[in-house]
C-alpha cells in the first residue's frame, strides 16, 4: 500500500483504506501491558512475557498490535481496560 496523506492509504486497485483510523466520538481501546504479561505468565509462557515487558509500550494499541496479539492467542476484548463511567 502507498500512503497518500495522514491516515489514508491506497489499497490495491486504488480504493482508499481507512485501517487504524480512530472513529470520532468513540474512545480508543487500549490494553495495559501488565495485563498481557499476566495472561502469558498465567499460561507458563515466561519467555514471551519477558519479551513483551521489554518491547511493548506501557499502553498497547490493539489495532496497531493486532497481529502480535493474535500470534500470542490473546483476545483484546478480554484484556482491555474497562471504561470508566
Amino acid at each position: 500500500m502507498e500512503a497518500y496523506g495522514e491516515g489514508v492509504a491506497r489499497a490495491p486497485g486504488g480504493r482508499k483504506s481507512r485501517r487504524h483510523q480512530p472513529v470520532r466520538g468513540v474512545k480508543q481501546m487500549s490494553i495495559a501491558r501488565h495485563r498481557i504479561i499476566a495472561a502469558l505468565r498465567e499460561r507458563g509462557q515466561q519467555t514471551r512475557a519477558d519479551w513483551v515487558e521489554r518491547e511493548l509500550p506501557e499502553r498497547v494499541d490493539p489495532a496497531k498490535h493486532v497481529g502480535l496479539l493474535a500470534t500470542l492467542r490473546l483476545d483484546p476484548a478480554d484484556l482491555a481496560d474497562t471504561p470508566s463511567r
